[in-house]
């Protein structure tokens, strides 16, 4: 049984392994995602799935792993106290009685599989929510150590442990060894003397029955040779060799691509602890909704970080920029280096000073869901906070000019706790409800911004925001009212449900796009998750 288990176990391992590294190839899926290579919009919803089929595959191998284990640890037992002389070539064991923590850690499958127990356990642990929200550190370099773990697992089923028979044609289970019957100084039934009379040298006790399948010629099979053994060829090298050298081949792509440093043209200290970095960087394209990854090495050597663009290269202008939010020791560090002193509230530097500034590498850009707002007829756009990031690359390239694209009107609902957050994209909305006024569609976006707590709210009060002063409301959105005025004024029609911002308000959104209506439409819900 704990062969069987062992086995059954290292067969859906070897399928998870495999799997579990194709969702971190960002590369490929922005590629499918954006090349139209994949025609279905809900193919394609489906690819944003990835870091959740990651996070399936990585549990299924630690689930797995732990029937594996308990397997092998039956399976050193019963080899340590079954040792058989007759098969010398079927123990792992050398001898019968042999301490079975010897299996485990004097051999190369054992050592190596006791390692990687390790090496699961501390991936596993740091990737709980818990440790990645307190220190993001622990979570990434811990998650790093999936090489060596693919590097053990190469030399763990190097072990030959698990063997089966190169001969069953000359040694069929089960069948009579004649030469094996002599040497062993036993006799040969009656029955047999006229086929073997070389081999019979006293008759066979009269009293001891002849086995049935000795006397009828119709089942006799006889044994030509000792039976021979040889290992399993390892079948893991056939399941992850293919997708660990896509992923490499796509790191070396990745690195070469991010090599040179972009020029940073000016950062912006915003409100609320958000920091703005504005970038320029030969032949960098992008679309609205995708995301980068900074890396600093004065920060970090290894550590690096994703960020959703907020505005995004066009034909007229080559910068883009990103806006983060200082909440880790990552971001903290990375804002001293950028800002002379942190309480600075702005330093925008000439091209001249540009030493001042350290090194920064761009990696991207990725695929998102929120490619895909401007390609539905209507979308709501949903942000909480600093999820608002996405949604600025939107309204940037609508700013640009938004004929050319499917989308014809905007839901646009931002939820923040303070009135100051709204100053980071305030500009950003008057001049696009300017525009729309200007062009006779003043129905094409709805904005409506909603303030939980209420202390300062005469900040935002002003002629300059006045197109935003009549679209804050004090509290919360009323979802279920929100979704049927929706569904009310556009029916029959696909709605996309585009969400940034905290769990909780994620889940009211999802299981509202997935409730009906009495209108005809329907909602499709897209979530932003960084793979």
């Amino acid at each position: 049984l704990g062969l069987c288990v062992s086995r059954a176990s290292a067969s859906v391992l070897n399928l998870n392994c495999c799997l579990v590294l194709l969702p971190m190839c960002r590369v490929l899926l922005a590629f499918l995602r954006g090349s139209q290579k994949v025609a279905s919009r809900k193919t394609r919803r489906l690819l944003d799935k990835s870091k959740t089929f990651h996070v399936t595959c990585g549990v299924t191998i630690c689930i797995f792993s732990v029937l594996h284990v308990a397997a092998h640890l039956v399976n050193t037992l019963n080899f340590s106290e079954n040792y058989n002389e007759d098969f010398l070539a079927l123990n792992a064991a050398n001898y019968r009685g042999e301490d079975p923590r010897k299996l485990l850690f004097a051999t190369v499958p054992g050592l190596t599989g006791v390692i990687m127990v390790l090496v699961l356990f501390l991936m596993c642990t740091a990737s709980t929510y818990a440790i990645r929200v307190s220190n993001y550190d622990i979570f990434w370099y811990t998650h790093n150590l999936f090489f060596v773990f693919y590097m053990l697992l190469m030399l763990h089923v190097s072990g030959g442990v698990l063997k089966y028979q190169t001969n069953l044609e000359e040694h069929p289970p089960g069948c009579f060894n004649p030469n094996k019957t002599v040497q062993q100084n036993m006799t040969v039934p009656k029955a047999f003397e006229e086929l073997f009379p070389d081999y019979t040298t006293e008759p066979f006790p009269e009293d001891l029955a002849v086995p049935e399948p000795f006397v009828q010629n119709n089942f006799m099979r006889i044994c030509s040779e000792e039976p021979k053994f040889q290992s399993h060829f390892p079948e893991t090298w056939f399941w992850i060799s293919g997708p660990l050298c896509l992923y490499c081949v796509e790191r070396l792509y990745r690195y070469i691509r991010s090599n040179k440093p972009v020029t940073v043209t000016s950062v912006i200290s915003h409100p609320s602890n958000v920091l703005e970095v504005r970038m320029v960087k030969d032949g960098f394209k992008a679309r609205p909704g995708q995301y980068v990854i900074l890396h600093c090495p004065r920060v970090s050597a290894l550590e690096s970080h994703p960020f959703t663009l907020t505005m995004c290269p066009t034909d007229t202008k080559a910068t883009f920029g990103v806006h983060l939010k200082v909440v880790g020791d990552w971001t903290e560090r990375f804002r001293d280096l950028l800002l002379l002193h942190s309480n600075q509230d702005t330093e925008i530097l000439p091209i001249f000073q540009q030493r001042r500034y350290p090194k920064l590498y761009v990696d991207g850009p990725f695929g998102s869901p929120f490619e895909e707002s401007l390609n539905y007829e209507v979308s709501l756009c949903v942000a909480g906070g600093i999820g608002v990031t996405p949604f600025a690359s939107v309204l940037n390239t609508l700013l640009d000019g938004w004929k050319c694209y499917k989308l014809r009107r905007l839901y646009f609902i931002w939820v923040c706790r303070d009135v100051e957050s709204f100053r980071w994209f305030a500009d950003l909305l008057c001049m696009l409800h300017n525009k729309l006024w200007q062009e006779n569609r003043p129905d094409y976006i709805n904005i409506q911004l909603y303030l939980s707590q209420t202390d300062g709210i005469q900040k935002i009060i002003g002629e300059k925001y006045q197109a935003l002063n009549s679209r804050l409301l004090i509290g919360r959105p009323r979802w279920k009212l929100l979704f049927d005025e929706i569904a009310k004024c556009n029916r029959r029609k696909t709605i996309g449900v585009f969400c940034c911002g905290p769990n909780k308000i994620s889940k009211i959104l999802h299981k509202l796009s997935n409730s009906s209506n009495s209108y005809g439409t329907r909602f499709e819900y897209n979530k932003e998750s960084f793979s």
